[in-house]
């Protein structure tokens, strides 16, 4: 197949624009999680995702629409366990996460089951990415970017040190409610890239890539974005040659560049 004819489709611009902004974002992001070992929030507001998606079908409006404040207020919901109700980080997620996707389930069954939109959420399409999707997730990862960097030395002494961080007069827990904030709106525009099932690997796999090798957290941010944009890129040309879901394409390319950052840094790196 002709790379040349591939790219002169507008659905497949369409999703590279799209997919290489969003893995930037994530990747950007997902450093910050996963060296804080709250890696697993994506994966817990990804399932309170389906829930907001499966009210946004149920009520009949756009599932993005009711997934947002969904997400939103269920990352703070998790914050105020881990502060309050004396819960480990793991065991809010857990909880939170539980109750989003057993709503998402009653909402589904009771609105007539699983239907087509309801699956294209959950395993995603980026192929059939809209252009004005294209506009709000290029727009939107923008000013996530934009607020992860104005707030980049806070969230980093927080990251690496957050009772010294509070120590030198940080705010932490506005600071933590930013970061869990920024993270359930990145976990909704994912969504449309690698579905909610697999919205984590995009804030996982591509930093876990990056400190295998990375020198330096802003080296690690570098070759995390390069990394995410690169499984994009390459996940849907395989989709699309060898006729494979794109989400899942996305995310096995993640875990081979992994492999190979690994490799690379275990036996070659001295």
């Amino acid at each position: 197949m002709d790379i040349i004819n591939l790219l002169s489709h507008g659905f497949i611009q369409r999703a590279l624009m799209a997919g290489s902004f969003i893995a930037i974002l994530c990747a950007t992001l997902g450093t910050f999680l996963v060296l804080r070992r709250f890696s697993l929030i994506g994966d817990g507001l990804a399932h309170v995702t389906f829930g907001g998606v499966a009210v946004g079908l149920f009520l009949n409006v756009y599932p993005i629409y009711a997934a947002v404040p969904v997400a939103m207020i269920s990352s703070l919901g998790i914050l105020k366990l881990v502060e309050k109700a004396r819960v480990y980080g793991d065991a809010a997620i857990g909880i939170v996460s539980s109750l989003g996707i057993a709503c998402g389930i009653l909402l589904a069954s009771v609105s007539g089951g699983f239907n087509i939109d309801l699956f294209s959420y959950l395993f995603g399409n980026i192929l059939a990415i809209s252009n004005a999707e294209v506009i709000s997730s290029i727009f939107l990862s923008l000013i996530l970017m934009s607020v992860i960097w104005y707030y980049y030395h806070e969230l980093l002494s927080i990251t690496f040190d957050e009772e010294s961080a509070r120590a030198s007069g940080i705010k932490t827990k506005t600071i933590n409610g930013i970061l869990v904030l920024l993270t359930s709106l990145t976990v909704v525009l994912a969504m449309r890239v690698v579905g909610i099932m697999l919205i984590s690997s995009l804030l996982i796999l591509p930093p876990v890539t990056a400190l295998q090798i990375a020198r330096g957290f802003k080296m690690t941010i570098v070759i995390a974005s390069v990394s995410g944009v690169l499984s994009i890129i390459l996940g849907i040309f395989f989709s699309l040659v060898f006729d494979l879901p794109s989400g899942a394409t996305i995310v096995i390319l993640n875990f081979l560049l992994f492999v190979c950052s690994f490799v690379y840094g275990r036996l070659l790196v001295k």
